[in-house]
């Protein structure tokens, strides 16, 4: 597929902004000790987290981690054997994946949480017959 002269431009322009604007990964491993991935960055300063924290490495296994690619630009770590990705300016913001993926984590762990309002609620509502059932389409329509 070509591509516009002018589109590529942009793009170019865009990636060179990025660059000029945060630090690039120089060096990335997976810590098998501390259970966590380790990137070295071009400050000088390193960033680690748990790989379950990112999305597309929730699920992988230590042996799964060993191998990262760095993008040519610095920006990227590829992880072969997963076939995902992580972007560094996302990660250095604090995200650790798309918005749909991050509000499904948080309500996995809102759904989880207990207080004594919800164990509450959930009594009164277990007394008034538990939750109402959802309408089939047949009966709405």
């Amino acid at each position: 597929m070509d591509y516009p002269k002018d589109e590529i431009k942009a793009a170019n322009e865009r990636a060179k902004a990025q660059l000029e604007k945060g630090p690039t990964a120089i060096a990335a491993h997976f810590d098998s000790s501390i259970g966590r991935l380790v990137i070295d960055l071009s400050t000088g300063l390193s960033i680690m987290f748990e790989p379950q924290a990112a999305q597309g490495l929730e699920e992988a296994k230590p042996e799964q981690l060993t191998e990262i690619e760095i993008s040519p630009s610095g920006l990227g770590l590829h992880f072969p054997a997963l076939d995902a990705d992580l972007y560094l300016p996302s990660l250095l913001e604090g995200f650790m994946g798309s918005r749909k993926w991050i509000a499904s984590q948080l309500g996995k762990s809102g759904g989880k949480s207990t207080s004594a309002a919800k164990s509450a609620a959930a009594r009164s509502n277990g007394k008034r017959g538990g939750r109402p059932k959802k309408p089939r389409v047949a009966d709405v329509a």
